[in-house]
């Protein structure tokens, strides 16, 4: 009986090794994911790495570590750049927050927009707001084309007007934010050709009737220019002079409204004043 017994323990631990070890091998094989991804942010992380924040087109906003991305000579190069287009190799662990980014292959870069002072606050806006409205690991191929569009406008006109406009209206849009453009949220009265009125403290748009204290005025032309972004292709409407106050007006309203349901302020309008 002690014979038996013995070997019945020994065969237990021989399974349990075998388990364990199986169950080892799955995690040192565990397959790299791979997406087409767009860099948001980047953070130092200790003396050699870097925290970074992608959006990823089949896996949607994830934040992972870059293992040596901080060493005069690494394996990563310009690919870490804020928004630049790539192509990104990762490794996730169900136990773990943050996954394990093992290479990054430039697909697209945008070193005009990136190198500039002036163009890399539209940037900065872009990236601010879509850390802010974008859910971890929460697939948005809207929002993807979206931010790659209006990154690649910005380094095709050199000009970040138009395109961070067009970018913070769709952002608006996509979340289901956007108030109705040609009656007060109030009253219901419609504008016509009279000015409507918003903040970041309200939702809506109102009547001149209806409007609270503090509240900027969104023209008609700048209405006009929303149904514009929703009925053509960006890449044939072109920033004329008579445009800029409407496109300015459109966005400063848009990201308002951002700010009203998130929230949350965003550092980086501050920087467009300055460029």
């Amino acid at each position: 009986m002690v014979i038996t017994l013995v070997l019945r323990v020994r065969a237990f631990r021989t399974e349990c090794r075998s388990w364990f070890d199986a169950a080892s091998a799955r995690r040192q094989l565990m397959p790299a994911r791979e997406t087409e991804a767009i860099i948001l942010k980047t953070f130092p992380l200790g003396e050699a790495d870097r925290l970074v924040s992608f959006l990823g087109r089949s896996s949607g906003r994830v934040r992972g570590v870059a293992s040596g991305a901080r060493r005069l000579k690494n394996r990563y190069g310009s690919t870490l750049e804020i928004l630049s287009h790539v192509q990104i190799w990762y490794v996730e662990k169900e136990t773990r927050e943050l996954v394990r980014i093992q290479q990054a292959e430039l697909l697209e870069s945008f070193h005009k927009a990136q190198s500039d002072y002036g163009l890399s606050t539209g940037l900065a806006v872009i990236s601010e707001v879509s850390e802010l409205v974008l859910p971890e690991h929460e697939v948005s191929e809207a929002m993807f084309r979206l931010v790659l569009l209006a990154v690649r406008e910005i380094e095709r006109t050199g000009d970040w007007t138009l395109p961070l406009s067009y970018f913070a209206f769709w952002t608006v849009r996509l979340g289901g934010w956007l108030p109705r453009f040609d009656r007060c949220s109030q009253c219901g009265t419609p504008f016509g050709g009279k000015p409507a009125f918003y903040d970041a403290r309200h939702s809506g748009l109102f009547c001149e009737k209806c409007r609270r204290s503090g509240m900027k005025s969104l023209q008609l032309g700048a209405r006009n220019l929303a149904e514009r972004f929703t009925g053509e292709r960006f890449d044939r409407i072109a920033l004329e002079k008579p445009m800029q106050e409407s496109a300015r007006e459109l966005r400063e309203a848009s990201l308002a409204w951002i700010e009203h349901h998130t929230e949350r302020r965003l550092a980086s309008r501050e920087l467009l004043e300055t460029a």
